[in-house]
């Protein structure tokens, strides 16, 4: 029997996040090949960390297990000798996020999490607080991966390896749900699929499916209405690919925008409710498991995909991750250091991107400019910059004007002033 390799301390950023129950049935799923001594819950907020401290100590308990989970507002105590530090957290809470997705929708542009004005606010907020983060890790667990869950993902792991000497990765869970759903479509393992995977995260499509060495990808396109995951099925053959689905927002941007405006609720409202819910579970001293209601918080397979990764590091086991890494030249025409989302090899030394050269000049082009957006908002935000975010917002594909831009980032610096103090330190900017 296979002897594996024993994690010392895993510190999870965010550990009050509802989401950590996910991560903890993840822990006892892969017991057999991760075994972990701590694990270390680490959050700002002291009353939601007992509370879903709680229930990850209960579900240990339960599963039997020796792993010692720690609950800790400290740091230092944290981070200090971690093997492995996982990200997830949310500045500006679900309520900032609630104003990220109403501000530009109240100009006709898209408000969402991750993608367009939105995700540009949420990483305005987010940059400063995850390079110190940083920093603490280097100074603290210098040897550590940080395996970055936080949003959104590709930004702010492009600012972390720029700015950084942190070891990072991004992940995101959308390639492994498209994973599922093709293997799930053929009736197959999903070890027996390889994909052929390019793009960005959250911008990103599947050129190839093979399967025994097989690319099937023309026959499920022809075939299985269930992949196209709402999208015209003309669109998917005329690209000749399957778009991720935060595709949407640019491929259906006018029937997105006004089904969000015909909403009663935002994502985020909705989200804020099945959180508050999920915490209200969490309280309950006999629960011992994840709550069903979680899988309607979204992030399925969030921990499949961290976890998955943090084995084929420990186990050097030489195995394809699709992440969110620096190019390194594996896609043609992107700088070395652009952060991309592609399948790489990863074994105990970390991730090696598989070289995918030119991409399809039907999605180059939004690739491209999706990208010089992303670079343009990490340099606003360390500088605390008003003329490089509203470049970052004019070039978006999603913003269709000057005057929007600029009304849109009036808006959502002032609303999120108090979390944007370098923006508002001097005039002349």
């Amino acid at each position: 029997m296979r002897r594996f390799e024993v994690i010392m301390k895993v510190t999870v950023i965010g550990g009050g996040s509802t989401y950590t129950p996910e991560l903890t049935d993840g822990f006892i799923k892969r017991a057999g090949e991760l075994a972990v001594d701590t694990i270390m819950l680490m959050d700002i907020d002291e009353k939601r960390l007992e509370i879903v401290g709680g229930l990850a100590k209960r579900m240990m308990r339960k599963a039997g297990l020796p792993t010692k989970i720690v609950l800790t507002t400290d740091r230092r105590e944290a981070m200090e000798g971690a093997d492995f530090v996982i990200s997830s957290i949310r500045v500006g809470l679900m309520e900032g996020r609630i104003l990220d997705e109403r501000i530009p929708l109240k100009y006709g542009v898209v408000g969402q999490e991750t993608t367009g004005p939105g995700g540009f606010a949420m990483a305005l907020r987010t940059i400063p607080v995850m390079l110190d983060y940083a920093k603490d890790i280097v100074k603290w667990s210098p040897n550590a991966w940080l395996i970055n869950f936080t949003n959104p993902s590709g930004i702010i792991t492009e600012a972390v390896s720029k700015y950084s000497e942190a070891k990072v990765i991004g992940l995101c869970n959308v390639p492994i749900n498209m994973l599922g759903g093709i293997a799930k479509a053929l009736n197959v393992e999903e070890k027996k699929i390889l994909l052929d995977y390019v793009g960005l995260n959250h911008l990103s499509w599947i050129k190839g499916v093979y399967l025994e060495g097989k690319d099937v990808l023309p026959e499920m396109i022809e075939k299985m209405k269930e992949l196209a995951e709402g999208f015209d099925l003309e669109l998917i053959k005329t690209l000749h690919m399957i778009p991720n689905w935060y595709l949407h927002y640019y491929y259906d941007t006018e029937k997105v925008v006004e089904e969000m405006k015909k909403a009663k609720k935002t994502r985020g409202e909705e989200t804020l409710e099945i959180e508050n819910k999920c915490l209200e579970m969490y309280k309950d001293q006999n629960l011992e498991e994840k709550p069903k209601l979680l899988e309607k918080r979204g992030g399925a397979r969030y921990s499949d995909a961290a976890l998955s990764l943090v084995s084929a590091i420990v186990n050097n086991k030489n195995e394809i991750h699709i992440v969110n890494i620096p190019n390194k030249g594996a896609i043609k025409d992107f700088s070395n250091n652009a952060v991309v989302e592609i399948p790489a090899i990863v074994n105990s030394t970390g991730p090696h991107p598989i070289t995918i050269g030119e991409v399809p000049p039907e999605i180059e082009g939004l690739m491209h400019a999706v990208k010089a957006y992303e670079e343009l908002t990490i340099e606003a935000a360390i500088r605390g910059s008003r003329e490089m975010a509203l470049k970052a917002l004019l070039i978006h594909p999603l913003v269709p004007s000057f005057d929007v831009a600029k009304k849109i980032l009036d808006d959502l610096l002032e609303a999120h002033k108090k979390y944007l103090p370098k923006f508002f330190q001097s005039e002349l900017r």
